[in-house]
């Protein structure tokens, strides 16, 4: 596995996903992923710190210089808790739970995010702005309603399909109704 490639990447497509959701500083970006799926394998089978080092040191660079914070959606059997700064926790009201992510409970990406972040924390739940779906992970448990799809050149990171999404404001109104086209 081309680990530099893996990180080349993540680092295009989270910029792509970033140029299109038109996020702003203090947003959130959710990843979930399958470090197996990346390396060509069953999800949940053979998770790889260093595939997930490598996404991570993709992925950080980007978000931070938009000052948009990333989140790390933990495997099934953290019951998809988030790992993310406790500044976002702090600032949309999360309230921290008491979990400390591993390689085979929570996930290779989550435990590099944990290892990584300057002040980790634990919450169950988020509503994040926009985010990426590496491996079949079921992100859009963690994504704000409306979630609109992100089509991006990057179709995959190694072997992983990559699915993208971005969030919305709901439409409200009936036949008379006009929209803000800049918030479409």
């Amino acid at each position: 596995m081309d680990l530099m490639q893996i990180e080349q990447q993540s680092a295009i497509a989270v910029a792509e996903v970033l140029e299109q959701a038109k996020l702003k500083m203090g947003d959130v970006f959710i990843i979930g992923c399958s470090t197996s799926e990346v390396g060509g394998e069953k999800i949940g089978s053979a998770s790889s710190m260093d595939i997930a080092g490598a996404i991570f040191r993709g992925v950080q660079p980007v978000l931070r210089a938009r000052g948009v914070f990333l989140a790390a959606q933990c495997c099934e059997h953290l019951n998809r808790a988030i790992i993310l700064e406790r500044e976002a926790a702090t600032l949309y009201h999360y309230e921290p739970v008491n979990v400390l992510p591993q390689p085979k409970a929570g996930g290779s990406f989550a435990t590099t995010c944990w290892q990584n972040f300057m002040e980790p924390v634990a919450v169950e739940h988020i509503r994040a702005n926009a985010g990426m779906d590496i491996g079949g992970t079921l992100i859009g448990m963690h994504l704000k309603e409306v979630v609109v799809p992100v089509r991006i050149s990057q179709k995959t990171i190694g072997e992983a399909n990559l699915i993208c999404a971005r969030t919305r404001l709901k439409f409200i109104g009936g036949v008379r109704t006009q929209y803000q086209e800049d918030k479409l």
